[in-house]
């Protein structure tokens, strides 16, 4: 309840929601063929630029070569990634479909073009990207995760699965098809497997801020809360102002009942991103910690229109119905809850409701 699992994902979460949160892995086109000279010395500029992480000096290389060659498709797939890195996620979609206004059959700006898709919420737009080159990259490790990704997002599990699973045939230490992988069984209560996953992924890369907070979320599912903050502080040692690992934190202190270091961090989850159902679930929680149930039911409810499948929500929601002595109101939360497979309301209502 209030926590969140994390997936990986390209500039790369409801117990479980997914999260773009790792490396941007789009590909990168190095070519120059069929430019005019002076248009491929800027573009190899640029991409020396790219690769040094200069992206301004990356776009602004890619840009003279655009005006000297206006139909480069390669400079403005690349002009795209430097926009991406940049945090210009319009700009980098407008820059890949002109890539592919000038070449139709460029598989590279597809694939760039998919992963800002998925990114910015167009999610059918994305997989229509990757299915359009779906012959050119069946046996990329990268495409088969992002495609598992993709099904992901459109709640389409098994499919989801069967393209993890082809990426780590292909790569058997792509930790993010690890990561994203473990995050799906969470999702589907496979626990066992999901801990395979996120421990691997973490053998292969301790560092990898989604799998130490995943294994967080295991752990914290086990009932080892201690050890479980341990893992999500070392996932914000890395991603320091990460709103879904802040509140996950949270989360945990509050269940070491340590709810004063935890509300200044959930606060602060929620002014990176108001949109967080299960912050505002965490915030509802500490104000119930500290018997205030009339604050706390405004969050819940927040929660609720944002989310409705935030885990145990509606527990919480009776248990501050209840404090407030609404006990029809509790009762009723607790009703659905159970209907939607809550065992803690369902429990709450079987000992209370009579």
């Amino acid at each position: 309840m209030g926590y969140r699992l994390t997936k990986v994902d390209n500039s790369f979460c409801h117990s479980f929601i997914w999260v773009f949160i790792i490396y941007h892995s789009s590909l990168i086109n190095l070519s120059c063929s069929n430019t005019t000279d002076e248009a491929a010395q800027f573009f190899l500029k640029g991409n020396v630029q790219l690769q040094k992480r200069e992206y301004r000096e990356a776009i602004r290389y890619y840009s003279e070569a655009l005006a000297k060659k206006p139909d480069f498709a390669d400079a403005y797939s690349n002009r795209g990634l430097a926009k991406f890195r940049n945090d210009d996620r319009e700009g980098a979609l407008a820059d890949y479909t002109r890539a592919i206004d000038a070449d139709p059959d460029f598989g590279t700006a597809y694939f760039n073009r998919a992963e800002v898709r998925l990114e910015t919420g167009d999610v059918s737009g994305s997989l229509a990207d990757l299915q359009r080159i779906e012959k050119q990259y069946t046996d990329s490790t990268f495409y088969q995760t992002r495609l598992g990704d993709t099904y992901v997002r459109l709640n389409k599990p098994a499919e989801a699965q069967a393209a993890y699973d082809r990426a780590v045939q292909l790569q058997p230490d792509n930790v993010e098809a690890l990561t994203n992988r473990g995050a799906l069984f969470f999702s589907q209560k496979a626990y066992e497997q999901a801990d395979q996953d996120i421990r691997r992924a973490l053998q292969l890369n301790p560092n990898q801020d989604a799998a130490l907070n995943n294994q967080s979320l295991l752990l914290a599912h086990a009932g080892n809360y201690a050890e479980a903050l341990t893992y999500v502080e070392r996932a914000l040692a890395v991603r320091s102002n990460q709103p879904y690992y802040l509140n996950n934190k949270a989360f945990l202190l509050l269940k070491l009942d340590r709810p004063t270091e935890a509300v200044p961090l959930v606060q602060e989850s929620l002014r990176l991103d108001g949109q967080n159902a299960w912050a505002h679930q965490t915030l509802g929680l500490y104000f119930l910690s500290v018997k205030e149930p009339d604050k706390a039911l405004p969050e819940f409810r927040r929660a609720e229109k944002l989310d409705a499948a935030v885990d145990e929500l509606y527990y919480a929601i009776g248990l501050a119905e209840w404090a407030t002595g609404n006990k029809m109101a509790a009762c009723a939360a607790w009703q659905r809850g159970e209907s939607v497979g809550d065992l803690s309301a369902k429990r709450e209502r079987v000992l209370r409701c009579r």
